[in-house]
């Protein structure tokens, strides 16, 4: 596919989940879309924790940068692939919080809806969290709670 093609491909993608994210779980309509990068998958914990040794660093699947409201998938990501856009739902509601101006007690706490966003997309399609990432009930709990 071209890239130009890709590229509309992908706006449509964004529009389409951000009307979803809205009706949904009350999120503002997104008034411009992130920019996408796609990364090699070891690029993407050093994008979110500034270097690729940090603990849990594997289990990074995506990354969204507020500053530059831009979402990193790894460049295995197929926008075919159920999990695989899940994993933009997820990223894409940390951009509507962003475009919002949610403001939250700790960095967890704003997992809380995106895991919400991704589990109820996962849903729709047979698939749960744990089904598709391995992330049980606690897991879920500790990645959503302020606990530090």
């Amino acid at each position: 596919m071209r890239a130009e093609s890709c590229v509309a491909v992908m706006k449509e993608l964004l529009a389409a989940l951000s009307m979803w994210l809205s009706a949904s779980f009350g999120l503002p309509e997104m008034d411009r879309p992130p920019e996408i990068r796609f990364v090699e998958t070891h690029a993407l914990a050093a994008i979110r924790y500034g270097h690729a040794e940090a603990a849990g660093a594997g289990d990074i699947v995506a990354v969204y940068e507020p500053l530059t409201r831009t979402v990193f998938l790894p460049i295995r990501w197929r926008r075919d692939d159920v999990a695989d856009v899940s994993v933009l739902v997820h990223e894409l509601v940390h951009h509507l919080q962003r475009q919002q101006g949610a403001l939250h007690r700790c960095p967890e706490e704003r997992e809380h809806l995106a895991y919400e966003a991704q589990a109820r997309w996962l849903g729709q399609f047979g698939l749960s969290l744990e089904k598709a990432f391995g992330i049980d009930a606690l897991s879920l709990k500790i990645r959503t709670s302020c606990l530090w």
